[in-house]
């Protein structure tokens, strides 16, 4: 039983005896190749020195034996580094250099011209025909990868994870809608999390300002809570864009350096991207194209929570926060009304609802608080439009003092 201190898979010594065995394996690999290489120039050597080519003897044979072996390991050194689809084009293009130099060889041997010149024009033509389709084959046989042949599947090209990248701003981070779209998977790829924005994010949350702190800290958790989720990868990057001293600007020159889009909420950082054709995923405009369509006509139900501009409207707000204004509940604050959409008015701001109460389906309690605000109303007005007063009482030295007797000896009269 392996215990705590035998070898794991990410300890240095595993990572160690790891790398020392890809080095032998590579050394023994090299050491094969060299074998190879030895009896090739060997063979050459031999090859030379035994048939004797071009009258020669001795040392100067077996020098053009090295020099041909030497040829041939320049010519391997030199395409282990080259591409399939070039050396497909380069040997398509040495035969047919080839070909044509032939038909030119042919051409040239039905001429009178003598035998010197005849050997001339075919060795001459056989040289640079064959170099022209050497070089322009492996030039132009990397093309051969872009062409779709007959039959074959297309399959596309993944795009660079660069292309795929989004850069947060702190705004988003502050807002924290962006970790419940991340959660609905919405948002593909990774996510880039400039350092400088991190920086900017811990300066509010350090902020002297309670209100500043509060949100410094809520980007903060956003941004650890957006950090464990499953299939969501949060790049820390550590970029530096010189020459730009605010932040906003330092995020549109990298997102114009490595070709990535921006998540931002703020509206000048909206426009500024857009007009340097960058790419701008605007959480406000997604919550926007979200919100639920309300057509003329058609009846909801809110809540009045304050008086409206005008004397007899009042205002309510929907669960996305857009603005309702009803006319005539403006003495029904704190009730829930049944209304009808009058008209909808799109606004920079966002989405207004105009619309007045419900008749047909007016509730209890709206007719108990109209009874309620009419008794009011009369008990503090008369019929006639003055106002009802309760009687003045009199005073005591308006009233008669009882009859006393003058004689008290005699009888009264």
């Amino acid at each position: 039983m392996n215990g705590p201190g035998s070898g794991q898979a990410g300890s240095p010594l595993s990572k160690s005896s790891l790398s020392n065995s890809k080095l032998r394996g590579l050394r023994g690999q090299e050491w094969d190749f060299w074998v190879i290489r030895l009896a090739l120039t060997a063979t050459s050597v031999a090859l030379c020195f035994t048939l004797h080519p071009f009258h020669f003897h001795g040392l100067p044979v077996a020098g053009l034996g090295f020099f041909i072996a030497m040829v041939i390991l320049l010519a391997e050194l030199r395409l282990r580094h080259a591409e399939i689809s070039g050396l497909v084009g380069g040997a398509a293009g040495v035969v047919l250099g080839l070909v044509v130099s032939l038909l030119i060889t042919l051409v040239v041997s039905r001429t009178s011209e003598p035998e010197p010149t005849k050997s001339f024009i075919e060795f001459a033509s056989l040289l640079s025909l064959g170099y022209l389709g050497l070089a322009i084959g492996t030039r132009r046989g990397r093309d051969l990868r872009q062409v779709a042949l007959p039959g074959q599947a297309s399959i596309p090209v993944p795009a660079a994870p660069s292309l795929l990248m989004k850069l947060v701003d702190t705004s988003v981070l502050i807002d924290g809608r962006i970790a419940d779209i991340c959660e609905t998977h919405f948002l593909d790829g990774s996510l880039g999390l400039p350092r400088f924005v991190l920086h900017e994010l811990q300066m509010v949350a350090d902020s002297s300002d309670s209100l500043k702190r509060q949100r410094g800290r809520r980007g903060l958790e956003v941004v650890q809570r957006m950090q464990k989720m499953q299939g969501l990868e949060i790049r820390v990057l550590d970029d530096e864009v010189a020459g730009h001293a605010g932040v906003d600007q330092k995020l549109v020159e990298l997102a114009r350096r490595t070709g990535s889009k921006i998540v931002t909420n703020d509206y000048n950082l909206n426009k500024v991207a857009r007009v340097q054709n960058i790419p701008v995923l605007n959480i406000n405009e997604l919550a926007n194209a979200l919100k639920p369509a309300v057509l003329p006509g058609e009846s909801m139900r809110v809540l009045i929570l304050r008086e409206g501009k005008e004397p007899t409207q009042g205002v309510a707000y929907l669960d996305d926060g857009t603005m309702v204004v009803v006319d005539g509940a403006r003495r029904l604050i704190n009730r829930t009304v049944d209304i009808l959409v009058t008209s909808v008015h799109q606004t920079p701001a966002g989405k207004m609802i105009f619309g007045r109460l419900d008749e047909r389906t007016d509730s209890g309690s709206v007719r108990v608080a109209s009874a309620a605000a009419g008794a009011r109303a009369e008990s503090a007005i008369g019929g006639n439009g003055h106002s009802l007063r309760p009687p003045r009482p009199e005073p005591a030295s308006a009233i008669d003092p009882p009859t006393v007797n003058p004689y008290p000896d005699t009888d009264p009269v």
